[in-house]
């Protein structure tokens, strides 16, 4: 107390004093601001014990009720999926700053339950840290050496879509699914860059293979699987969840015995295919040191199983859209005949024709932001404790960028929920590029397949139309064919029947 007292009393203590106050003060400050900053979590709705927000859900159209919710809790708002935490990311920039700007941070996959369940973090989709790494890079490697970018990858589609095209010739104008051929033929592309060769539209064990993935994706969007990953212990009441790993152990069995094939005629100074190129990887004593044997069994299973399915579903997906639109608006069908023929005429619809055909690729774009194929996108998750745009969001936060929010963004597209190609068109008529387009994500995660899917859809597009106009099956008006989404993982088009006239 005296040496106080002297420091009191003595004048040449206040500056020290005062000093040694407001560094005080500066530290329960800072440190006020630090607690503040992390007490400041995205707002959202009171979640219930146990069902968390789910009251407010629709389960058919989860995209949209977090859309609506985003309008009055913001574009970064939390929501509870059952007793789960999850923070959703609305609208284009919002989406585009945590995916690209803050793409490390953002980086990490969330799995669900379901998804645990079967890969268990092998693969590349459902995977992290260096497992995602590698089999990532082994993946884009593979799919620029056999198809992205390359001119034997456009070869490959040509030819597929001259199968595609003889099928529809053979209905001579009859009503028709466009499920099967469509998904066969764009299968078929991964397949030849994944097993080195495609398959006939007939061969039993291919369309198995095709026909269970797609009903792997589908039921994956399903309302009582979407309950399941919220409450694992209903596992044994959701029939969704026993067909999803039966027909997932079903597409790995078959997998195994091509991989068995392939490796038995194996040169590791002639890689034919991905399979080949993994097992290459998998014999090199040097890579399995480098990467503590990554190269093993089950990631080159699942690898494949993710190519394929991933491969087959969406870009099968778009281009039905694409066919269905045409039926639905015969006068945009109309302008897309005139572009095609008064450019390329009756030769083969090449890559390097995209750049003369602004219209037909406007619509082809336009396809793709209606058709909303990923509309929750894959769920991301904070790999650190994240400060953004004025929000604390801990580390492991799975998280929801809403791609509905971004292809339906108002202030973005002058009608959103219109198809509408003049979107991707200026005052010229020339196409024009947009930001806000972003069907395949974006960020260290985004689509390792844009380029082959957006080679494929032009392609098939432009060779379909070329020879082939749409319509609805007859006694049945364009009104009548309906756009409402079938519920799925992927958003596909309602079950629908058209039929392709011969333009020849």
């Amino acid at each position: 107390m005296a040496v106080l007292e002297g420091l009191l009393l003595s004048p040449s203590a206040f500056p020290l004093l005062v000093a040694v106050l407001l560094l005080v003060f500066a530290c329960l400050h800072l440190t006020g601001v630090n607690q503040s900053e992390k007490r400041r979590t995205p707002p959202g709705p009171r979640p219930l014990p146990l069902l968390g927000n789910l009251l407010l859900l629709n389960l058919k159209k989860v995209d949209y009720s977090l859309c609506e919710l985003s309008k009055k809790y913001g574009s970064i708002f939390t929501i509870y999926l059952g007793p789960r935490k999850m923070v959703v990311l609305a609208g284009y920039k919002t989406v585009k700053d945590a995916l690209v700007n803050h793409a490390e941070e953002f980086g990490d996959r969330d799995t669900s339950p379901m998804n645990r369940s079967i890969s268990n973090n092998h693969g590349i989709i459902f995977s992290n840290g260096e497992n995602w790494r590698e089999m990532r890079r082994l993946a884009l490697t593979n799919l620029r050496n056999f198809g992205m970018g390359k001119k034997m990858g456009e070869e490959k589609i040509i030819e597929e879509a001259q199968h595609l095209i003889r099928v529809f010739e053979n209905l001579k104008g009859a009503q028709f699914d466009t499920t099967q051929p469509v998904n066969y033929a764009v299968s078929n592309i991964i397949c030849t860059i994944v097993y080195g060769s495609r398959f006939e539209y007939d061969d039993a064990r291919f369309k198995a293979m095709v026909n269970r993935a797609n009903e792997v994706i589908r039921l994956s969007g399903s309302a009582s699987v979407l309950l399941y990953n919220m409450f694992p212990w209903l596992k044994p009441l959701i029939r969704n969840a026993a067909v999803i790993q039966k027909s997932t152990r079903a597409n790995l069995e078959e997998i195994q015995s091509y991989t068995n094939n392939l490796r038995e005629t194996l040169n590791p100074q002639d890689s034919r295919c991905f399979i080949d190129s993994f097992l290459i990887n998998q014999q090199s004593e040097e890579k399995l040191e480098q990467n503590a044997g990554l190269f093993h069994e089950k990631n080159l299973l699942f690898c494949v199983e993710h190519l394929f399915a991933a491969g087959t579903d969406t870009s099968g997906t778009t281009l039905r859209w694409g066919l269905l639109l045409m039926a639905k608006y015969p006068h945009i069908q109309e302008r897309v005949h005139e572009e095609i023929d008064r450019v390329i005429g009756g030769r083969q619809p090449l890559v390097e024709d995209r750049k003369s055909l602004p219209y037909t690729d406007a619509v082809i774009h336009e396809t793709q932001r209606i058709g909303n194929i990923v509309p929750l996108n894959l769920r991301h998750r904070t790999s650190c404790d994240v400060h953004f745009q004025g929000f604390f969001i801990e580390k492991g936060t799975p998280v929801i960028p809403l791609l509905t929010s971004v292809l339906r963004d108002e202030s973005e597209w002058a009608n959103p929920y219109t198809f509408h190609p003049e979107h991707f068109l200026d005052d010229q008529g020339r196409f024009l590029k947009r930001d806000a387009f972003l069907p395949f994500s974006a960020g260290r995660r985004a689509c390792p397949g844009e380029s082959l899917a957006r080679m494929e859809l032009f392609l098939f597009f432009t060779s379909l139309l070329q020879r082939f106009r749409f319509t609805a099956p007859p006694g049945v008006s364009e009104d009548d064919l309906d756009l409402t989404p079938v519920l799925g993982f992927t958003l596909n088009p309602s079950p629908h029947m058209l039929c392709a006239l011969d333009r020849a």
